[in-house]
């Protein structure tokens, strides 16, 4: 069985681990936590297809490295973090539940009133590191509605499997899913 998939990024090649989700099925792990070569790239890559917007959010936390680099590159002042738990100083929380499929158990995300005001009529840019079943872009859209912003895309560097012939998100590049042997299927 084949151990790992080399993909091309921005440009860039990077060895991908195969992990099993079952006996079955495997998915090529992208972590761009410490690859600063790499998220800069895929920032940058982002950005030039990136539709007009005010602010940005992510989930915590793989994508806050991606979303601060592509707000720094676009100078905007800031960008908005979908908590995995409320901390002390969130007032006023509105949450969502997310499953997603590389985290074993039922995920919550928090915003605060101040994240919710950031937003509120604004153009909000959901940005993640890879999409595969979309859940937890959904998670994302649901706090974007409830705090009242509107959705002006959903962007991530990689797009995994079926996620890869949507029409309503953008992205720098397809990930296959693979079989038991480490095959693209």
């Amino acid at each position: 069985m084949k151990e790992y998939y080399t993909i091309d990024v921005a440009g860039l090649k990077r060895d991908l681990p195969l992990c099993p989700l079952n006996d079955d099925l495997y998915i090529g792990a992208f972590v761009i936590f410490g690859d600063v070569e790499l998220t800069v790239a895929s920032a940058k890559a982002l950005l030039e297809k990136a539709p007009p917007f005010d602010i940005m959010i992510t989930a915590e936390s793989k994508g806050i490295p991606l979303a601060h680099e592509m707000a720094r590159q676009s100078g905007a002042a800031d960008y908005l973090l979908a908590r995995k738990a409320p901390k002390l100083y969130m007032k006023n929380v509105i949450k969502t539940e997310v499953q997603s499929i590389t985290t074993a158990g039922v995920q919550t995300l928090y915003l605060d009133q101040k994240d919710m005001d950031k937003m509120r009529g604004k153009r909000v840019l959901i940005v993640d590191d890879v999409i595969l079943t979309g859940e937890s872009l959904h998670a994302l859209e649901a706090l974007v509605k409830e705090a009242g912003g509107e959705i002006a895309g959903k962007m991530a560097i990689l797009a995994e499997g079926d996620a890869a012939e949507r029409d309503d998100i953008l992205y720098v590049q397809k990930l296959p899913l693979f079989d038991a042997n480490g095959e693209p299927i």
